[in-house]
């Protein structure tokens, strides 16, 4: 096997390597890209930090998480059993009850979160003035491009009206 080679199909990462992002390869066999694909979905690290404190049911869920659509929390929490982060329990009453907790894994992956959501708390000021800032430019900008384009045009018609 050459050297740096992985045993592990689906294993894309430089074994000798130290990190880098380039690691995310975006080959579709990749199992790093696709479960930080799953992870980093915004319903998906919603319900994960939800369902930190205490297990939900559907229905409460639903009610938490703000604008998503009772197919897409299906699904991501369909996704997030599949990974082993979420598990479902299904009571035998009528209306069936459906409670959804996390794993012992997807609890570790809870830590990863807060400490997401504790950075953007800190810097979401710098952000936010980095999003005028650019805003600000990229208006500066569209009005510079429509004059100009505006003083071709007019060049354009004089010229055109000085050769008819």
């Amino acid at each position: 096997m050459e050297d740096g080679t992985s045993r592990s199909l689906g294993y894309c990462v430089d074994t000798d390597a130290d990190y880098d992002a380039r690691q995310w390869d975006t080959r579709e066999d990749c199992e790093v890209r696709q479960i930080l694909d799953r992870i980093a979905d915004k319903w998906s690290l919603l319900v994960i930090a939800l369902l930190d404190r205490r297990s939900l049911r559907f229905t409460e869920l639903r009610r938490e998480v703000d604008g998503i659509s009772q197919r897409m929390l299906a699904r991501t929490l369909r996704h997030l059993e599949r990974d082993g982060l979420v598990t479902r329990t299904v009571y035998p009453t009528v209306p069936p009850r459906v409670d959804y907790e996390l794993t012992p894994l997807g609890a570790t992956l809870h830590e990863t979160i807060r400490a997401l959501v504790s950075w953007t708390e800190t810097h979401q000021n710098e952000i936010a003035t980095a999003r005028s800032a650019y805003d600000v430019r990229i208006a500066d900008e569209q009005r510079q491009a429509e004059r100009e384009a505006e003083r071709r045009e007019t060049m354009g018609r004089r010229v055109s009206a000085s050769r008819g």
